[in-house]
Parts: C-alpha cells; structure tokens; sequence
C-alpha cells in the first residue's frame, strides 16, 4: 500500500494492516491516572507496531531487511520478521542492554554488536543495506515507523479520554505518530532524560540537532538527534518536553513495581518520572495519560 502522509486518515488504514499481527495493548487506571501499558505490546514495546508497517507496506527484497537499533526496534524488527518468513539482520550497540540482545537472538536474527553508541550502529547498518541490497528498516525516522506508531493513539482514543498524554522520547516516532493522530485534539508532552535531551535540544534550535546521548535510558531514548520526520510534527502538536534525571527515572521504576506489579525498562518509564518527579504538574481536573513503552529489562528476579 502506498504511504503518503501521516495523517489521521493514513494511521488508521495502517491500523487496519497489522492488526492481525500487534496486541491492542490494555489501558489500566490508578489515582486518577490513565496507564497505556504498551510494554505489553509483542516484542516488549512499542517498536512491534512500526516494524510490522514497514514490513507489511514495502517491497522485500531477497536479502531480507537490516535495522540498528538500542535494543527494543531490533527486537521488534527481528520478531516481526520471524513472523512473516523474512530474514533480518540486526546492529546494536554495546549498550544494548543484555535482555534486549537476548530477545533479539531468540527472534532469530542475525545480530551484530558494533560501537559504543546508536549512531555506530546505525553507520554499520547502513554499510549492509548498500552492499547486500537489504532493506532499511529506521528506528525511528521512516514514513512507517511514524504510522506504525501512530495506531497506539488511535487505540488509546478509542479507550480512554484523556486530556493530556506522557510520552517519552528518544528518536521521537512515537511521540510524532501519537501527535498525529491526535492533532491537537489531546495535550501530548514529551518526557526526556537530562542526559538525552533530543527533542528538547531541537525546540530550542528550531530543528533537529545532535543532543548528548548518555543516562540511564541510553538505549532506548539517545540516538543522538530526533527523526527530520517527526519534527515538523511536534513542532506543532507537542505542547512541550519535561526533563527529568536518571534517579527519577530509576524512582519510577521501582514505583511501577511497588504499586502496579508492571516491570517496565528505564526508557519505558520516564513518562511516569515525570508526575513522580514533579516535573510535571496536572492541573486540578486534569485527566492525565501515561505510556509505559517498554519492559525489555532483567530488573526482577524470580530466585530471591
């Protein structure tokens, strides 16, 4: 199918594709809160949804598909392509967290570890794709990663009504494709660790620009810079970004825990550090959504 724009009109048709292949991940309330637990999604995040668009919507060539990933997008992409028959090779870097790498080798896919940062792997990847004719599939900067992403809106609308949404940010699909679909109509805040502020670093440029890349979310929210793609988009439907530490971060972890039984990775809660941080302050009535994107982590353990 050809993709020409992200609008609302094309993430639903998207959402029509991978349907048969995603979880309608649940919504779950507490205080007052609305969690979309996203880490529930196949793969272990969100990632699951853009990786299934790009490989549902484009031609496939024989050598297959390639991605460089943190860690959760080369987890989807490998799954995804274990799914549908199609062979996949993966970059991560060293940082990759070894739960992430472990997924990504039970997926079956050829895995590759190279440099210490995203960017390396990304500069590998891309070497692959130009020698074995391999298709690129983007972390985060693809008209389908966007789409893709894009449907966790369209199901959140669909289950709950919220006046302001939490979205972390690394590369920023998710909060470009969720700013999409709901185009105004929802308050959407991006939440980034100090350590890796991408899309805070590009509001303040007015456009992308490369950012640190460090903390304790580095391999999911620090690819140095957000997606060309996603910027005009949440330049006009991000209302802004809260910055939030790495203790945070890890408070809001063990919080998740403490209170919802949900294990979620260090990038999968930041949306959440920011109410417990105070970063972010609700107003009195505000009805407040948080998305917890991702549980690829080894942080409970079952033998104590």
């Amino acid at each position: 199918m050809p993709i020409m724009s992200i609008s609302r009109a094309e993430i639903a048709s998207v959402e029509r594709v991978i349907r048969p292949y995603v979880r309608r991940t649940p919504v779950i309330e507490d205080a007052g809160l609305v969690f979309k637990l996203e880490l529930l999604q196949h793969s272990g995040s969100f990632k699951a949804r853009g990786a299934f668009t790009n490989l549902l919507t484009r031609k496939l060539p024989a050598a297959g598909v390639v991605a460089a990933s943190g860690g959760n997008h080369g987890a989807a992409v490998a799954y995804a392509a274990q799914q549908l028959g199609v062979r996949a090779r993966i970059y991560v870097p060293l940082i990759s967290s070894k739960a992430k790498i472990q997924r990504i080798r039970d997926y079956g896919a050829d895995l590759v570890i190279e440099g210490d940062r995203y960017a390396d792997a990304l500069a590998a990847s891309e070497r692959w794709a130009a020698e074995s004719g391999a298709l690129q599939v983007h972390a985060y900067d693809q008209d389908g990663a966007l789409l893709g992403q894009g449907t966790v809106g369209l199901e959140l609308e669909q289950q709950a009504g919220i006046d302001t949404l939490l979205v972390a940010v690394g590369g920023g699909g998710l909060i470009g494709g969720i700013a999409a679909w709901y185009a105004g109509k929802t308050r959407i805040v991006g939440v980034e660790p100090e350590a890796s502020p991408t899309l805070h670093k590009a509001f303040e440029a007015g456009r992308p620009v490369d950012a640190p890349a460090g903390g304790i979310a580095a391999d999911s929210l620090a690819p140095r810079r957000v997606g060309e793609l996603m910027f005009p988009l949440a330049r006009k439907y991000v209302e802004k970004v809260v910055l939030v530490e790495d203790e945070a971060i890890r408070a809001a972890q063990v919080e998740l825990w403490n209170r919802l039984r949900l294990v979620t990775e260090p990038g999968g809660a930041a949306a959440y550090a920011a109410l417990l941080s105070k970063r972010y302050l609700p107003q009195k009535n505000e009805r407040v959504g948080v998305l917890l994107c991702g549980g690829n982590t080894t942080a409970v353990n079952f033998n104590t």
